[in-house]
């Protein structure tokens, strides 16, 4: 057979109904899509008017939505430039995009800001909830209005009409199983998903009486205003209207930038429950023109953003179809690093120039300061002299002053030691004040994956170790003979309830503590990297270590004492040594009440 070549037919026939259901991934996108290309068909005019290329009086330019829960109708109109019927072939029944391309190439040496020139196929997503749709258009030329109807099939039919005003009026006939979207309330809320900052006032079902009727949107956004325009009560008010959180925001940040690209929005610091274990996310809304496109996008904000709440709108962002993804492109990652880089410019010059505040929003923006740095690493340059942590005073430190000069060479490491749990870790505390010792404290969640990060990225400047780690080592005094350890370690491992745990002693530095359970920070980390992705393994208790203290008097006097209360007293002092490192099992602390109330019996005697 002889190779045959041609061309690929595409019918409409077979071309609506998939344009009906997959045109966008949410169907409620339809309202959106009708209601910009409203906002498209004013922008135009108005262009039309400031070129002199119409002449016309002072207008109020809007558009109103209508919901008819009887006819089964959602009415979009608005006072635009309209259409021809030529224009309604061209633009509806061709399945053209918005018309927004030819009008730019038309009047190219016109500003194009505000029309939404790739946002195609927009009318079509109407039959996404409509069984038929209505078009009257008249075009701001002297010629007759149109009116154009089609079930969504492959046939229309287009006539002239009535209409007398300028502009165009979409109604909707809302299908069956669609009737969701024939609730006033419904349609206000996506107008307020949707089209909160549309440059154009929008109506819902208005009365006509200019005093009651209110635009369900805000034309003028504080994001578009310079930020030095702008008042802190103004910031805060759009805070609250935006997000519906009526906690005051700890601060902001104001973006505004015109080269070399458009940015404009202003990203707030939220205030964060002080449970940490609950590191709840954030909203920054993405807007192109004031149309809003969608929530948390990564692509155009950086992921550790996120967990913040604001408002970008960048007229600049390449689209597809829906809106609803980003194209992954050097513009969009440029636009992903300057955020980023005015995030860590705003905390720096909080750092450097209010500090107390600084200090004092600390604990509610130190988790996200720190996952920023754990995924962005042009963040964690930009950010890591500004780190704080509480020193064992209770006063701040920038990180950098916990640290010590490199270690060169094969030099070790000194170590940082540091506190995870105030409470548990008291008794360590105190032992660290009295020998003169100091510490990080790190309790937020996200502290152990941030020091071993700080350890992964300059392993010759930080060893971390908590402070329950090191004990033989940080508060070690004077040394020990073995003849001086041996005697009370067989004694210890004669007469110890806990027979498998290890026993060393040391003369510490503080004699008020008898001894101290001591397990590795390497051991200990990986018995707990286990624990949180639910292996079984490994517990860091195998190799833990009891260290008696020879500076005690109780420990250094054991030997004196009758047989029959020598071990009553080595399993006080373990287990007083064990509560303050961990909680006793239910067995562990009946046994310790037990000897406990021996051990005052005899006191008693």
């Amino acid at each position: 057979m002889a190779t045959k070549r041609g061309k690929i037919k595409i019918s409409s026939e077979n071309m609506m109904p998939i344009i009906k259901k997959w045109l966008y991934s949410d169907k409620d996108i339809f309202l959106r899509e009708i209601v910009a290309n409203g906002v498209d068909a004013i922008t135009k005019f108005k262009k039309l008017v400031e070129m002199g290329e119409v002449a016309t009086e002072s207008e109020n330019y809007k558009i109103t939505v209508t919901v008819d829960e009887t006819a089964k109708t959602l009415t979009v109109e608005d006072n635009g430039i309209g259409m021809t019927a030529e224009e309604v072939e061209k633009y509806i029944t061709h399945v053209a995009f918005s018309g927004a391309e030819d009008f730019l190439q038309k009047y190219e040496n016109a500003s194009g800001d505000g029309i939404i020139g790739h946002f195609g196929l927009g009318f079509y997503s109407a039959y996404m909830v409509s069984d038929m749709v209505e078009i009257y258009t008249k075009s701001y030329r002297d010629e007759p209005a149109v009116c154009w109807k089609s079930n969504g099939e492959s046939t229309y039919t287009i006539s002239e009409t009535e209409k007398t005003e300028r502009g165009t009026k979409i109604v909707m006939h809302i299908a069956e199983g669609e009737e969701e979207f024939l609730k006033k309330d419904a349609i206000a809320s996506l107008l307020k998903k949707y089209c909160s900052f549309m440059p154009v006032e929008i109506y819902l079902n208005p009365t006509g009486d200019n005093e009651k009727d209110k635009p369900v949107n805000n034309i003028a956004p504080l994001y578009l205003k310079a930020p030095k325009d702008c008042t802190d009560e103004e910031y805060k008010a759009f805070y609250r209207d935006t997000f519906n959180d009526f906690k005051e925001p700890l601060f902001w940040i104001h973006l505004n930038m015109e080269y070399p690209f458009r940015l404009k929005g202003i990203l707030y610091f939220p205030q964060v429950k002080k449970d940490l274990v609950q590191l709840e996310k954030g909203q920054v809304k993405l807007y192109c023109n004031q149309v809003f496109i969608a929530d948390n996008i990564k692509e155009v904000i950086p992921e550790f953003l996120m967990l913040l709440n604001g408002v970008i709108d960048c007229p600049d962002i390449p689209l597809n179809v829906s809106r609803s993804f980003l194209q992954n492109d050097r513009q969009v990652q440029k636009i992903a690093k300057h955020i980023t880089k005015k995030v860590a410019d705003r905390l720096t010059e909080l750092f450097n120039t209010e500090r107390t505040r600084y200090e004092e929003c600390w604990s509610d923006i130190s988790t996200f300061v720190k996952f920023g740095c754990i995924r962005e690493e042009d963040f964690f340059d930009k950010v890591q002299e500004i780190i704080i942590f509480k020193d064992l005073a209770g006063n701040y430190k920038p990180l950098n002053a916990y640290a010590g000069e490199e270690a060169s060479g094969e030099e070790s490491v000194k170590p940082v030691y540091y506190v995870s749990d105030e409470a548990q870790q008291a008794q360590y505390i105190a032992m660290f004040k009295d020998a003169g010792l100091d510490a990080m404290l790190c309790n937020t969640m996200i502290d152990s994956h941030f020091l071993q990060f700080i350890e992964y990225k300059q392993p010759k400047k930080w060893r971390f170790v908590r402070i329950d780690a090191d004990v033989d080592g940080a508060l070690k005094g004077a040394e020990t003979s073995e003849e001086e350890q041996k005697e009370l370690i067989e004694l210890f491992k004669k007469k110890l309830v806990n027979q498998s745990i290890a026993v060393k002693a040391e003369r510490l530095k503080s004699g008020k503590i008898p001894a101290v359970i001591n397990v590795e920070e390497f051991m200990r980390r990986m018995s707990e990297m286990q624990s949180m992705y639910g292996m079984d393994g490994f517990d860091s208790m195998q190799s833990a270590t009891l260290v008696l203290n020879l500076t005690n008097p109780v420990v250094s006097g054991i030997l004196t004492q009758p047989e029959e209360k020598q071990a009553l007293i080595v399993n006080q002092i373990y287990y007083l040594a064990m509560l303050s490192y961990k909680k006793l099992s239910p067995e562990e602390l009946s046994d310790f009440v037990e000897k406990s109330a021996e051990l005052l019996y005899d006191y008693t005697k």
